[in-house]
């Protein structure tokens, strides 16, 4: 069998680990026009906080009591109805967790869970509201970031809507494999249950789906993708 690349989605390169919250907010690439001092005073109000695998950092329906930036690993958002969950979006870092419900006093719309360990900074609530008020850079910081995730949620509306299933399933493939050369096998970085949350579809239809990639130059055996013609998933794209 070919040598098994391990390959992630593409991510800029991670800074260095902060450590403190004064200096997780100074390495915040979005945050570089808010005057020393604003980050100062906001760093006043909050913590470096470390979390496991698996952590919730907060309820559906709760009221935020700190506005959560994530620095490093992952956080799954997911909407929950009674017994049937949904995954809204994987968030990376450096990005504010749906800071709308920060801003506006109102219920998070999703359960915000650790998908691997995350540090985090946790700045309190009415600092966070104060800062944003009172600094026009911060303010504009903030939106530019609320404008991203809107555009995301847009993005991901019209590839659920204008997509089909195999489609979906050809583009995320095409990203793992851009990079790898041919006769080399990718492992999706994953389990299939949450790439199927990604691409709004069942696990059932994920896995029917993924054996249909036979005709676009990929062979399929559990989670490894074997990859003999990637240019055949360009007309997936």
């Amino acid at each position: 069998m070919p040598d098994v690349v391990t390959k992630t989605l593409p991510s800029d390169p991670p800074p260095p680990t902060p450590g403190s919250a004064c200096e997780a907010l100074e390495q915040t690439p979005w945050l570089s026009r808010v005057p020393a001092a604003m980050l100062d005073n906001l760093a006043q109000h909050a913590v470096l906080h470390r979390v496991p695998t698996g952590s919730v950092l907060f309820r559906q329906s709760e009221t935020p009591s700190f506005a959560l930036l994530l620095m490093s690993g992952c956080v799954e958002l997911v909407g929950v109805e009674g017994s049937v969950e949904a995954l809204v979006e994987t968030v990376l870092p450096i990005d504010l967790l749906l800071p709308a419900a920060v801003l506006n006093r109102q219920p998070y719309l999703a359960d915000g869970r650790a998908l691997e360990e995350a540090l985090l900074v946790l700045i309190h609530v009415d600092a966070f509201r104060a800062a944003v008020a009172a600094d026009h850079a911060l303010c504009l910081a903030v939106l530019a970031c609320q404008a991203a995730h809107f555009r995301r949620q847009v993005k991901l509306a019209k590839n659920l809507k204008l997509r089909s299933a195999e489609d979906r399933v050809g583009c995320y493939l095409l990203r793992l494999v851009t990079a790898a050369t041919p006769h080399t096998s990718v492992r999706l970085p994953m389990e299939k249950r949450r790439i199927a949350w990604q691409l709004g579809m069942t696990r059932e239809t994920f896995s029917r789906t993924l054996a249909t990639m036979t005709r676009y130059g990929l062979r399929v055996s559990g989670d490894i993708i074997e990859i003999s013609d990637p240019a055949a998933l360009l007309t997936r794209r």
